[in-house]
């Protein structure tokens, strides 16, 4: 179960990165097939090697297993900017949320 998770949800967070199972690879310094035998559920990676690419990927490792954010990459950036906001922009932006979400 946890493999099928593991390969399917990095096969997905690389995409949303925009990057072939190569690129990612070279990216993160191994070998050139190293995320696709992850992928293709050959292996797993160690912790601390799973560490390293959560922070390419740049989310938490709580962010990976969170089965209910389908889209953890996006949510950081989202995040990353709004904590630039006033609270003025920030009760705004709220509203429109809000109003998108019951949509």
């Amino acid at each position: 179960m946890y493999g099928q998770f593991f390969s399917e949800r990095m096969a997905r967070l690389r995409i949303e990165k925009g990057l072939s199972a190569y690129e990612m690879s070279i990216s993160i310094g191994r070998g050139r097939n190293y995320i696709n035998t992850i992928e293709n559920k050959k292996s797993l990676p160690s912790m601390t090697e799973f560490f390293y690419i959560c922070e390419f990927l740049k989310i938490t490792p709580q962010d990976f297993f969170a089965i209910d954010n389908d889209n953890p990459i996006k949510l950081n950036e989202i995040m990353a900017d709004l904590k630039l906001l006033n609270e003025n922009d920030l009760m705004h932006i709220g509203e429109v949320i809000k109003s998108l979400a019951h949509t």
